[in-house]
């Protein structure tokens, strides 16, 4: 029968449809006939050698072997870092100037690769530049907010194949992430504890949607799951803010990201997704109430009617199988 979980966290209500469920393995991406990526792309704005195509840098990650990951500013940026935040009221209407940043960061000199098959030090890299970059930023008065993100396929709306993440600095605090603070302090006044830690016990007690787990991390799959194999990255460690992520951390979540990814790009023949940290807004750092983590959402349905009418969802996936399934995948000694 179907049954209406709520998702504590973010507070939506969820029909987990179980009539209408899925196997898990029927949200694999349709295998089709493609043509493999060249390591090199002498079009490609973001391959090592093309570097005079991309705007300004402002970060670079480099080895013996030259670099390793670059931020630059985007091309076509959504918010500018140049002036101020300037609010204008007209009766109800508000607005404010569209002041902060919007960089790109380039994960890899190879046009060929993706997380879920490069090196766990690649990996680690690229979350060094994202620590870098956000630690550097939210030092801008002006910023509100940071939003770490990739997407990653055309159905997660991506324009180039090039691996590569985006960084979007706000001077706004998102309604989104208010409210999940509102859940997360209101939660804590009433029982003195961080709602994040006591959803990784819990997790870890029933371990029915666990995914995967290291020694400062553990991967799984929410009970109320907004869509099919949306997963969560925790970090054991109470920490609110992303920048506070440690040397070692970097190198665990690392282990741990790969890990979630390749069993994603085997398991459901890489699907497109999407992954975003959370993190506190930038003008607070240690709280007692919130916990940074990694939201990842694979692209294998579509929002319709009943979604946008509603703002709740229906997963056709359960989430205890879907995470049996992933923990059951298998990755190749190479992948």
């Amino acid at each position: 029968m179907t049954e209406l979980r709520l998702n504590a966290i973010t507070r939506d209500w969820v029909i987990i449809a179980t009539e209408r469920a899925k196997r898990p393995e029927e949200f694999a991406k349709p295998h089709r006939e493609t043509v493999p990526m060249p390591c090199y792309s002498p079009t490609c704005p973001f391959c090592a050698g093309n570097e005079d195509f991309t705007e300004l840098e402002s970060y670079r990650l480099n080895d013996n072997r030259g670099w390793r990951v670059r931020a630059v500013y985007n091309k076509y940026p959504a918010l500018f870092p140049v002036g101020e935040a300037i609010r204008k009221v007209a009766g109800i209407n508000r607005s404010l100037s569209g002041v902060g940043f919007h960089e790109v960061i380039i994960e890899h000199p190879r046009h060929d690769l993706t997380i879920a098959l490069m090196e766990i030090e690649d990996v680690a890299n690229i979350i060094r530049v994202y620590r870098q970059r956000y630690a550097e930023i939210r030092h801008d008065p002006r910023i509100a907010t940071i939003i770490i993100f990739k997407n990653h396929g055309q159905g997660a709306g991506t324009s180039l194949e090039h691996p590569h993440s985006q960084l979007a600095a706000t001077p706004i605090v998102p309604y989104q992430l208010r409210i999940r603070l509102q859940e997360a302090i209101r939660y804590f006044d009433d029982t003195g504890e961080c709602i994040f830690c006591r959803t990784i016990k819990d997790e870890l007690a029933s371990r029915e949607r666990i995914i995967a787990e290291s020694e400062h991390f553990v991967a799984f799959i929410p009970y109320a799951a907004l869509s099919p194999f949306h997963t969560w990255i925790f970090p054991r460690r109470h920490t609110s803010c992303f920048d506070d992520i440690t040397d070692t951390e970097i190198g665990d979540l690392a282990k741990i990201l790969k890990t979630v990814l390749a069993k994603l790009y085997y398991g459901l023949n890489n699907p497109d997704y999407n992954y975003t940290i959370r993190s506190i807004p930038t003008a607070e750092e240690r709280t007692d109430y919130f916990h940074w983590y990694i939201a990842l959402i694979p692209r294998t349905t579509l929002a319709a009617g009943f979604e946008l009418g509603s703002g709740m969802y229906i997963n056709t996936a359960l989430p205890e199988e879907s995470a049996s399934f992933l923990r059951a995948v298998e990755i190749p000694a190479n992948g």
